[in-house]
């Protein structure tokens, strides 16, 4: 009779002890966090501290959610690749402007948030397919073009320049006349982006804009790249005639904000993201802001435009609610003016009134100039931009021709574009 007993009492104290574990888990799952990751291309201190301010005012609002940012720079792009590899992918991650072509059959959709109906007219198409999912929230709207320093086109009485020939004139004349005081053009071989800027900009000036183009040469891919060698042509000639910064393989794209300030460098292939920075060196500082200028005779300047920053949803996210909360709440029209406002960049959802300050005139005044996609994301095959950038490097460093930059982009892009069809 005691062993019956025994047993009974066993297993009474087993169920027991099993609840006892059961409850503390449940208890410890309820009072527990939500841990959110999320990954951002934001690379200009101002943005960033906007961004993790929101992050902050979120988190403070749903005590029960923490939220990881990462800001990984230059290494965005491989970590994300791995990452896809893997597909493991940050619960919240900026799309940079591949949301469909990249990032479309990770990303969940969007459409059904309430901000989703009211994207801007130039944003719409890029971020939502013909199926009507919307891949992603822009926190801005890119008009990419070329941010100069105002004092110094008016005190050496230079013209906004409309042609690439007017554009390097004016850079010669500000060589000359500064004594080579000031850098027209500043480039990073360490922040390579800024080297490929400048092949994207004018691969559209040369190839896409003009009325005689090769669009669709470069869809089909029978596109002649012996063409391609004008534009390393004419960026070694602008290193050789020393009209950027000696230093540029070894130059940080920290450094530009500071010597934009100190009136040391005239003309940035880049949007004015960093110019929030400068004038916190300089607050006399006068910024310009005009479009990418024509290199085809009869053609007019164009801006490179698309996502700049945006907040995608994995759609695997074991987190999937709370990180549609996360871009609801940056979605709010206060959060998308003051994202606008740090970027120096227009909101890319409608009812956003940003204050772009100096450089509200310039959107105005050339409200109507052309903007074209960013020349990478729509002709070239994903990996290209790499090659871009890496033989830019390699062709101020004296590795390789303007010719072999352009077979070598022949090259990759054959075999990226095969590799992308498989």
């Amino acid at each position: 009779m005691k062993r019956p007993i025994i047993f009974m009492l066993v297993i009474s104290f087993l169920f027991s002890f099993m609840v006892g574990c059961n409850s503390k888990e449940s208890g410890t799952n309820s009072d527990s966090k939500v841990k959110l990751t999320v990954f951002s291309t934001i690379n200009e201190e101002e943005g960033k501290r906007v961004f993790k301010e929101i992050v902050k005012e979120f988190e403070k609002e749903n005590p029960k959610i923490s939220v990881e940012v990462n800001f990984p720079g230059q290494e965005y792009e491989n970590i994300l690749k791995v990452k896809m590899a893997a597909n493991d992918l940050p619960d919240v991650f900026d799309t940079h402007g591949w949301a469909q072509i990249r990032y479309g059959r990770y990303v969940a959709d969007l459409s059904k948030e309430s901000w989703a109906s009211n994207l801007t007219d130039s944003m719409k198409p890029v971020l939502t397919d013909k199926n009507g999912k919307v891949y992603a929230l822009p926190l801005n709207e890119a008009k990419d073009g070329i941010t100069y320093n105002a004092d110094i086109l008016e005190k050496y009485n230079i013209e906004v320049p409309k042609t690439f020939d007017e554009l390097l004139a004016a850079a010669e004349k500000i060589k000359k006349e500064s004594n080579g005081q000031v850098s027209p053009f500043y480039f990073s071989g360490i922040d390579a982006a800024m080297i490929g800027q400048f092949f994207d900009y004018f691969a559209t000036s040369l190839f896409i804009s003009p009325e005689k183009n090769y669009a669709q040469d470069l869809l089909n891919g029978t596109f002649d790249w012996s063409k391609w060698t004008y534009l390393p042509e004419k960026f070694k000639e602008i290193y050789d005639k020393g009209l950027m910064n000696k230093d540029v393989l070894t130059a940080k794209y920290s450094d530009l904000p500071r010597l934009f300030a100190e009136g040391k460098v005239a003309f940035v292939m880049m949007g004015p993201a960093f110019v929030e920075q400068a004038k916190e060196i300089n607050s006399n500082l006068k910024v310009g802001y005009m479009p990418v200028p024509a290199i085809v005779k009869g053609d007019e300047p164009t801006f490179s435009g698309g996502e700049r920053f945006t907040l995608a949803v994995w759609k695997d996210s074991p987190h999937l609610e709370e990180a549609k909360k996360l871009i609801n709440f940056f979605a709010k029209t206060e959060n998308l003016k003051k994202m606008a406002e740090a970027t120096k960049l227009p909101a890319g959802v409608k009812g956003v009134n940003a204050d772009l300050g100096e450089l509200t005139q310039y959107y105005e005044k050339y409200a109507n100039i052309r903007v074209f996609p960013y020349f990478d994301r729509v002709y070239l095959p994903n990996g290209m931009w790499d090659v871009m950038c890496t033989n830019g490097q390699e062709l101020i460093a004296g590795s390789i021709t303007p010719k072999q930059f352009s077979e070598n982009m022949e090259k990759q892009f054959q075999r990226l574009r095969e590799q992308q069809k498989k």
